[in-house]
């Protein structure tokens, strides 16, 4: 199985930079019964099935890209420079690791100072990351970041433009509640209240669940054998609640679909001989063609970067053959492609 056999052309004028308004106005390449059907987001409450139950995500992204400057003490003055930082996972108490550019101008000891009252020190710099000691903890760091930090765009749309405060709000999904991630769960930033009223009036019902989505989301394949390639990895929760309610839907013959990627791989890591247990913890799961799914009867999902682990996913669901012509109708149809671009609902035959 090789990195190429994920790959597709795409035009770059089709990577979205900005989300259509409102959220449900995206459009939504619906595949399923080895057929192709054009629709939009807001369709659902039609397209799904009463007894259906979709499982979203409920991490919250934190503003977590930082601009500062590194002070630290020279006799000719030269202590300056300006530093750029991603914050990537908690470590704990008042320490984060964090991409860093550059990170060679960083050593152990510095001073990084963010903002008034927002500042850190380098702990620990590895080859690839730092891990930083920030002066607050709790609700003053939440407080300070919201002030000092900007949302962490995907490296897509970061290239294109600078975030905004308009980010603030598009970047974040409706079912926002647990702060942790450094990146959105994309699937789900296409509901509104509205459609979650109307989906539980046909009958469709919600779980939640936490994965706090980490920046190797973005991490480019390196290994030509894809099998051999390491996932990064990423803190989730399912709680006794939630896998109650996605076994009870399971047993009742109801279909288990979850919004988006990360919430697909956080159930099926906490799936256990075809039924979901109660889990917490860290999850490295990697699911490429050949996985047999314990738990997953579909999959709501943004559309995918070329050469990517979730490319690898979507084609372990649907077939990579099926993917392939899910995507080159998306491509001819002009669909927009990325974290603020559509949607498609996937449903495997034997669903």
């Amino acid at each position: 199985m090789k990195l190429a056999d994920f790959d597709f052309d795409l035009p770059e004028e089709l990577i979205a930079t900005r989300p259509v308004r409102p959220r449900p106005a995206a459009r939504l390449l619906h595949a399923e019964g080895g057929m192709l059907h054009d629709r939009h987001v807001r369709d659902l409450p039609g397209v799904l099935r009463p007894g259906d139950r979709l499982v979203i995500n409920n991490t919250r992204v934190i503003p977590a890209r930082l601009n500062g400057e590194r002070l630290r003490e020279t006799r000719d003055g030269s202590g300056r420079a300006r530093i750029e930082v991603t914050l990537i996972a908690s470590e704990g108490g008042a320490r984060w690791r964090a991409l860093a550019k550059p990170l060679r101008k960083l050593a152990p000891g510095d001073l990084v100072v963010f903002a008034e009252g927002l500042e850190a020190v380098v702990a620990v710099r590895g080859a690839e990351d730092v891990v930083l000691e920030f002066a607050l903890v709790g609700d003053d760091f939440d407080a300070a970041l919201a002030r000092a930090g900007q949302m962490p765009l995907p490296p897509y749309i970061a290239a294109r433009r600078p975030a905004d405060a308009q980010d603030n709000d598009d970047y974040q999904t409706v079912f926002a509640r647990h702060s942790g991630a450094v990146a959105a769960p994309t699937a789900s930033l296409h509901f509104d209240d509205a459609l979650m009223a109307a989906l539980r009036a046909s009958d469709v019902a919600f779980t939640e669940v936490t994965l706090h989505v980490g920046a190797g989301t973005f991490l480019p394949v390196k290994v030509e054998d894809v099998t051999t390639h390491r996932m990064h990895s990423e803190w989730g929760e399912v709680s006794a609640q939630a896998a109650a309610e996605i076994n009870a839907t399971r047993a009742a013959g109801g279909r288990v679909i979850p919004v988006g990627t990360t919430a697909l791989r956080l159930i099926e890591s906490a799936a256990k001989e075809g039924a979901v247990q109660p889990w917490r913890g860290e999850t490295d799961i990697f699911i490429y063609p050949g996985y047999r799914f314990q738990v997953a009867d579909g999959l709501m999902t943004n559309f995918h970067l070329p050469k990517s682990t979730l490319m690898m996913l979507v084609s372990a669901l649907m077939g990579t053959e099926t993917v392939r012509r899910i995507y080159a109708h998306a491509v001819a149809q002009r669909y927009r492609f990325f974290s603020y671009g559509d949607a498609s609902l996937l449903i495997p035959g034997n669903a």
